[in-house]
């Protein structure tokens, strides 16, 4: 009797090796190559390659297992979102990037158990995308009544980010960024074109 029970485990190994090869094998298999892909990501962002970095985070969030998104997972799905439109912004992808990371804070926003300080990243980069996307709009001529909503949404953003820091040169930044919102939104369009394009 207890021959036939070994002899029936012996012959179910290969069946559960292979039903776990299909399944959480699969999950494991991708995360590694996800895993060497954010390392060249992270690496082509630390020179500066920003548009290699950008390319390669989509690739990791390609590789990324999707039945892993909603669960103990979720964190690196939104951390590689947040460093992809990090580097979108500085490799000419500002519009894409302006309205993933207007998402990803919504999203970010109605999750109770959101990591705070992903979420305050998360919102950093959507003021400094408002920013931007501020001072192209002014520079291409668009009124007041178009470019104003844009400006004053960094505002808010900067202003929230400075009330709810904990660390006091933090809060200090972004009082500072919020200050340089309220200087842009007031410079006449003459004394900007004179301005270099603002960076990282």
């Amino acid at each position: 009797m207890i021959r036939n029970l070994l002899l029936v485990g012996w012959l179910a190994l290969p069946i559960g090796a292979w039903a776990f090869h299909e399944g959480p094998g699969q999950d494991l298999v991708a995360l590694e190559d996800a895993d060497a892909v954010l390392v060249a990501a992270a690496a082509a962002a630390a020179d500066g390659d920003w548009r290699d970095a950008a390319k390669r985070y989509e690739e990791a969030l390609q590789l990324l297992p999707a039945s892993l998104a909603d669960g103990p997972m979720r964190f690196l799905f939104d951390r590689t979102r947040l460093e992809l439109n990090k580097a979108r912004m500085l490799a000419s992808g500002l519009p894409t990037a302006r309205e993933e990371l207007g998402a990803m804070v919504a999203e970010l926003e109605q999750q109770p158990s959101a990591d705070p300080t992903l979420l305050a990243d998360a919102r950093q980069q959507l003021a400094r995308a408002q920013f931007y996307t501020t001072w192209l709009m002014r520079l291409e001529g668009l009124t007041r009544e178009q470019w104003e909503p844009e400006i004053e949404a960094a505002r808010q953003n900067y202003r929230l980010l400075a009330e709810q820091a904990a660390d006091g040169a933090v809060a200090a930044a972004h009082q500072q960024d919020l200050e340089a919102a309220i200087r842009l939104s007031r410079l006449e369009i003459e004394d900007l074109q004179g301005l270099p394009l603002p960076s990282e």
